[in-house]
């Protein structure tokens, strides 16, 4: 049984930091890549940053570049995201995915991240 569980989020206020985690298990960590998508009630869910197996390529939304940083330890089964210089439009659920090419991908149930004064 496959299982993305996501930890981290919170409430926190603007200009702060959090990190994310997202703990897999049931797959082959290390060959599949792995991102982080968030969603707001209303919206559809949108890429934040994803990585690639060995860490090899990293991606970002625009907004969060440079404040967003994506890693995993595939020692851990665990990708990570630390966001810093939080703004109130990164208020949102937080996603964590796992893909890898000819094969499903799978969600984790999210955690909730909300920048608030």
């Amino acid at each position: 049984q496959v299982q993305l569980v996501e930890s981290g989020g919170g409430l926190v206020q603007p200009g702060g930091s959090l990190r994310l985690s997202c703990v897999a298990s049931g797959i082959t960590f290390n060959s599949y890549s792995m991102g982080w998508y968030r969603q707001v009630p209303g919206k559809g869910r949108e890429l934040v940053a994803t990585i690639t197996t060995s860490s090899r390529n990293l991606v970002y939304e625009a907004s969060v570049k440079g404040r967003f940083s994506i890693s995993r330890d595939d020692s851990k089964n665990t990708v990570y995201l630390q966001m810093n210089s939080l703004i109130p439009e990164d208020s949102a659920m937080y996603f964590c995915n796992a893909l890898r090419l000819a094969s499903r991908d799978y969600w984790g149930q999210g955690t909730q991240v909300t920048v608030s004064s």
